[in-house]
């Protein structure tokens, strides 16, 4: 049987990830990459993982006098690894870099951290994407941002203006309209005479997907008269001193992302500030949807790779047939075909990233705007297939709860769901394409630099360029044309930046007539050798 793994250096293990980190401008970020990468691979904190997610969050709706307290009782290892995560600025990095790559370093950070736990990173998602919307109220900024760029994770249940550190999340939708937001119900009337933008309302209504509610302060979608919806930041205390009016219901009993609490809560004259202007709710969030696809995406794109990485350690070890598994042809094919998903997704999520640290530059601010949801869409498809892939590679073994792919299974498909499933995603690159003409071209612009890089992938650009100028019922190809945006963007990043090996190997299976998505089919005359060791730990 292999040896236990140990600890891991997500870092100095990822030849691929300091390339590509290099690659897209972060070079100034590499020491605290290796600092966080190091920390998060320890056994320690995969240990702390498994634990948080054994031992679940537990509601404590009443303290022993039956006053309502909504609080949520966590085991302590989740707040050693919401600790270790904050003070690695997994929840920040990009706002105290601004201008310095600092999306770029978020999203490496969020892939690294991600590998040994998914149930963490929901609320620091949360709070790395809510910035711009904060923005949009001067007061509601000064108040809140200083704690959000605050490094120390101060757990305690108390008014924000006594802690340390906050947190703040997102609660919008509804048991009636889920996607569809402006179906919701919860209503917001002012508190006095005054209205608009950051004045005080009084909220009512429900809430069905609630992740992160011991957050200090949550974003919601409420409508105001017939104004429409609009944003509110509502906080758990009120400006008084008092607890705010909200109720927990009940905590979700999820498929994954078990140590995160989601559960469904009650408004009854809940206090709240208005976000941004009046009617322009949807419009005020969509930045903290735009940070949180890509969030998407990268986490992907580091459940894939742990998962690789614990295929590769199997089958180093495990023996068969009087031959190590990766000594296996086949077996070969498989590993190096994963290894070429994960580079893949890694690439497709920097390059977007990169992208979203430029969107001074109408390009790629035209770039974020679509490869957002392409990226997002992709590499949240690609994952839970792939660890199911990476499982069967250690038989038996990998099926048992003691070892770690369970619980990667489990978490893979929550980024596909969170921030628009498939369908929402491609309807919102139908919207880009459709209504932003520079949409289509800036991303025709990007792929077409590789022109001439690989034939398989020159059909696929002549092929897209095709989808696009039909767009007679576009609507319901949108899943097609997403993926085939998404395979364009990986293969011109791949045979621009990536070894030839690993490029070639790319477009000879993806992008061929023949491709049907399993894994281990690679064409004779991969490098699989090679494909192989670059994935391993140096």
């Amino acid at each position: 049987m292999p040896p236990h793994l140990g600890d891991q250096d997500l870092w100095a293990d990822d030849r691929a990830l300091r390339e590509w980190l290099a690659h897209c401008g972060g070079d100034n970020h590499v020491s605290h990459m290796a600092k966080a990468g190091k920390v998060a691979g320890l056994d320690e904190t995969f240990d702390k993982a498994n634990q948080a997610n054994r031992c679940v969050p537990e509601l404590q709706a009443f303290d022993r006098y039956g006053m309502r307290i909504n609080a949520i009782e966590f085991h302590p290892a989740y707040h050693d690894l919401m600790r270790l995560a904050i003070s690695h600025q997994v929840h920040n990095f990009a706002w105290h870099n601004e201008g310095r790559a600092g999306h770029l370093g978020q999203g490496a950070l969020t892939y690294m951290f991600s590998q040994p736990e998914g149930g963490v990173m929901c609320p620091m998602a949360m709070a790395y994407s809510v910035v711009p919307s904060l923005r949009t109220t001067p007061k509601i900024e000064a108040q809140w941002m200083p704690r959000i760029l605050s490094d120390v994770y101060d757990s305690r249940d108390i008014p924000v203006t006594e802690k340390t550190g906050a947190l703040v999340g997102m609660f919008m939708t509804e048991k009636q309209g889920g996607s569809d937001v402006r179906s919701n119900s919860t209503v917001a009337v002012p508190m006095g005479l005054e209205s608009g933008i950051g004045a005080d309302y009084l909220l009512t209504g429900h809430k069905f997907f609630c992740s992160a509610p011991m957050g200090d302060a949550f974003l919601v979608l409420a409508n105001t008269n017939d104004m429409g919806i609009s944003c509110f930041l509502v906080p758990r205390w009120r400006a008084d001193g008092q607890r705010n009016n909200l109720a927990i219901q009940r905590i979700k009993d999820k498929l994954g992302n078990r140590s995160n609490a989601s559960t469904e809560i009650e408004f009854q004259d809940t206090y709240g500030v208005m976000l941004g202007e009046e009617g322009r709710g949807v419009r005020t969030i969509i930045d903290m949807v735009t940070g949180n696809r890509i969030y998407c995406a990268m986490s992907s794109a580091g459940i894939m790779r742990q998962a690789l990485v614990q295929a590769l350690h199997h089958t180093s070890h495990r023996s068969a047939f009087n031959k190590r598994l990766i000594e296996q042809p086949l077996m070969q094919n498989v590993l190096a075909d994963m290894a070429i998903e994960v580079e893949a997704a890694l690439a497709l999520g920097m390059r977007v990233a990169s992208a979203m640290d430029h969107s001074g530059d109408p390009s790629e601010a035209a770039l974020v705007r679509v490869g957002t949801a392409v990226a997002k869409y992709w590499n949240t498809k690609r994952c839970p297939y792939l660890v199911f892939e990476a499982l069967e590679c250690h038989g038996g073994p990998g099926y048992i709860e003691e070892s770690i792919m369970p619980r990667l299974y489990r978490e893979a498909p929550v980024n596909s769901i969170w921030e628009g499933s498939g369908n929402v995603i491609g309807l919102d690159v139908l919207r880009a394409v459709s209504r932003e003409p520079e949409v289509v071209s800036v991303f025709m612009a990007e792929v077409e630099k590789a022109r001439g890089n690989d034939a398989n992938l020159d059909r696929l650009i002549d092929d897209l360029h095709a989808e696009f100028n039909d767009p007679d019922g576009m609507e319901v190809r949108m899943r097609m044309i997403t993926e085939m945006m998404a395979l364009a963007l990986q293969g011109a990043l791949l045979t621009r930046n990536a070894p030839a090996v690993v490029a070639e190997a790319f477009c000879a299976s993806r992008l061929a007539p023949r491709y049907r998505g399993a894994f281990g089919t690679l064409p004779r005359g991969s490098d699989l050798d090679s494909i192989i060791a670059r994935a391993m730990a140096d």
